[in-house]
């Protein structure tokens, strides 16, 4: 048996972490003043990723961003924040289910959701200080989602 020193051990990992990182992809999201289920949307409204991969955010619109929403995102994630009218690009590396809203038309229900890895969509967790209609959207998002994984 061969055993490896550890700086070829380290050269190895880092090699298949490398190898990993360059077959992640990206995703594009556009910011919409009108999507196909209603006004102010994101399109698409469900993205299912794998970790490592990144989620740009384009202002097709005028007058959206895209923030990450408090208490909807796995442990360990880094939270962001992008500015109106400017694309942000936003790698995900922790598995789990992210929200994401626009921060000007939040309380009108202008939310998306992330699927990172494996994770359940039946473990998304919406927060109480959720607007009502962001509420309904994520109960939607997360239906069309189900059903279209069948």
């Amino acid at each position: 048996m061969t055993l490896l020193s550890p700086s070829r051990l380290a050269a190895l990992l880092l090699c298949g972490g490398a190898a990993t990182l360059a077959h992640a992809e990206t995703w594009e999201v556009r910011m919409l003043n009108r999507g196909p289920h209603g006004p102010m949307a994101y399109e698409p409204e469900f993205v299912r990723a794998a970790p490592g991969d990144t989620i740009r955010f384009v202002a097709a619109s005028s007058g959206h961003d895209a923030v990450s929403i408090d208490g909807m995102a796995p442990a360990g994630a880094t939270p962001f924040r992008g500015k109106v009218n400017q694309e942000i690009a936003v790698t995900l590396t922790e598995p789990g289910l992210y929200g994401v809203k626009c921060l000007p038309h939040y309380a009108m229900g202008m939310v998306m959701l992330i699927q990172v890895g494996e994770a359940p969509l039946s473990a998304l967790a919406v927060p109480e200080a959720v607007p009502p209609q962001a509420q309904q959207r994520f109960q939607a998002i997360v239906a069309r989602a189900q059903a279209g994984a069948k």
